[in-house]
């Protein structure tokens, strides 16, 4: 993902199967991503929570999901969408034990039950 001082790597990322839009540096282009997941750590949660939403939003990257154990008021899950001019909407939000649904194509409920809080 492009970013004003390189690039981002995401946590995770999801691609279509059958995505492969390779390019020669061997990444993926931002826009065959469905979906880039941010786990937070003491080293990355400032950047995690900021610079990479941002930089995913302005790439297009359709859903981006911030876990995020270290939060002010405690553990969540925050799932951004809809990109539009370099922002997300906030879809939903969870706290970790409560479940978290990720939209289509996906139709999948995450059970974070078992994050662990750092």
């Amino acid at each position: 993902m492009p970013s004003r001082l390189g690039i981002h790597l995401p946590d995770i990322t999801v691609v279509p199967e059958g995505a492969h839009h390779r390019r020669d540096d061997g990444f993926l282009p931002a826009m065959v991503t469905a979906l880039v997941v941010e786990i937070t750590s003491k080293a990355t949660a400032r950047t995690d929570r900021a610079a990479k939403t941002e930089g995913y939003a302005a790439a297009g990257v359709p859903l981006h999901l911030l876990i995020d154990g270290l939060a002010a008021g405690g553990p969540r899950c925050t799932l951004y969408g809809v990109p539009e001019m370099g922002a997300y909407r906030v879809l939903s939000t969870a706290k970790f034990g409560e479940p978290i649904k990720l939209p289509a194509p996906f139709d999948l409920v995450i059970d974070t039950g078992e994050f662990p809080e750092t």
